[in-house]
């Protein structure tokens, strides 16, 4: 049972004591500084902890002290929260969240994205390779994944400029350049790495929580026109290197205890260092909404590859892991439609468009769209814990130059 709070938490925030999610926030006429959200409000940890590492623009240098000293703050967090007799010293260092700016939480040193949902890639399969077998025959081996660019991730709140870039529209010979006229979503969860490790060496899926701090929600906006002509022989360029939003709170994997669930059957056997060990599925239910409209609801509970075989899959090689790096899930989705975490998915690649409350149609995204994710999981007891939101505005292409 969780105590009560000298902070006064609304029934049904999406930030309980058991949740305190970790983010950046700069405070009217303040410098930029590491929060953690409770209820309606932000604690400055800087000033209620008397710690410097928190007085940063970025949540790397306490992600690079590793998880003794995650579990250790957490636990110093929940006395202070929890104790009167702190009130009256650590009151001061309590913003409104409402009266505060948000900002990207983590400086990405790397970012990753997997295509780890069956229900997504096979409904791809389906759209670009009809008549065929929908999965790739690596598919259930391995967790397929790309480099992404860590440049371009930016938080909760930005406005997405239509990208611009090379297609080939059906029955033309030649390629064109303009603005993507197939703008779309990927509604994802992303993994937030702490502790790093020296090239040459890998992280078994047993090792993961010890090198992952926390969980947040992502939209891998992509073009799906760019990626149709530029994708073959090797994969994902400019369709998604143009934007990743990044919701502004990293929730600790110590807040989703309650959420772990076993990962989905295995119907091919898998590799040693893929085998599953701890459980480490996650139960999150996420929301898509556009224009305000509810589209889908994407279960994380059905997609095939964990979070800990993600790591061990992106280590395997070899490949050093840095506080900062960032990887996120590709596009969660199950098996109904309803379920869908894309609007190619959505509207079938448009053959099928979608019809919002409003009355208006959507195949891909207009300008002036605005997508928000939003995401719960399990807490103890019959408590909800909430990840905030990822939001973006769609604008119009910028000019060619």
């Amino acid at each position: 049972m969780t105590p009560d709070s000298w902070v006064p938490i609304p029934d049904g925030s999406p930030f309980p004591l058991a949740n305190l999610p970790f983010g950046v926030f700069a405070p009217a006429g303040g410098p930029p500084r590491v929060g953690v959200a409770v209820g309606d409000h932000v604690l400055d940890l800087a000033r209620a902890l008397g710690d410097d590492t928190f007085a940063r623009p970025s949540l790397n240098a306490f992600l690079a002290q590793g998880r003794s000293r995650w579990q250790r703050v957490r636990a110093d967090l929940l006395d202070l929260l929890t104790d009167p007799a702190c009130r009256a010293e650590a009151a001061p260092a309590l913003h409104r969240r409402a009266d505060v700016r948000l900002l990207l939480p983590f400086e990405a040193a790397d970012y990753v994205d997997f295509y780890a949902s069956e229900h997504h890639a096979a409904n791809i399969g389906r759209m670009l390779r009809p008549g065929q077998e929908p999965l790739t025959p690596q598919w259930k081996h391995l967790p397929i994944g790309y480099h992404g660019r860590a440049g371009t991730l930016v938080v909760s709140g930005t406005d997405i400029t239509r990208p611009r870039g090379q297609t080939r529209p059906p029955g033309t010979g030649a390629p064109t350049v303009g603005p993507s006229r197939k703008l779309d979503i990927e509604a994802e969860v992303g993994f937030v790495v702490g502790t790093g490790t020296p090239l040459g060496t890998s992280v078994g899926v047993d090792d993961f929580a010890d090198h992952v701090f926390g969980v947040c929600l992502v939209n891998d906006w992509s073009a799906r026109d760019l990626q149709a002509w530029e994708y073959v022989p090797l994969g994902p360029f400019l369709a998604k290197s143009f934007a990743t939003s990044v919701s502004p709170w990293i929730v600790p994997l110590d807040a989703l205890s309650a959420a772990r669930t076993p990962p989905p059957t295995r119907t091919e056997p898998l590799q040693e260092y893929l085998r599953d060990g701890a459980d480490w599925g996650l139960d999150l239910s996420l929301e898509v909404r556009l224009n305000g409209h509810l589209v889908a609801r994407p279960p994380f509970t059905a997609m095939y590859w964990t979070p800990a075989q993600m790591l061990a899959h992106l280590t395997v090689n070899g490949a050093s892991l840095r506080p900062g790096d960032f990887y996120a899930s590709g596009t969660v989705s199950g098996p109904e439609p309803g379920q869908r975490g894309s609007l190619m998915e959505l509207s079938w690649n448009g053959a099928q468009p979608l019809t919002l409350p409003d009355g208006t149609t959507r195949t891909f995204l207009e300008d002036g769209d605005e997508v928000t994710i939003t995401a719960t999981a399990p807490g103890p007891g019959a408590t909800r814990i909430g990840f905030g939101e990822v939001t973006g505005r769609v604008t119009a292409a910028g000019e060619a130059r």
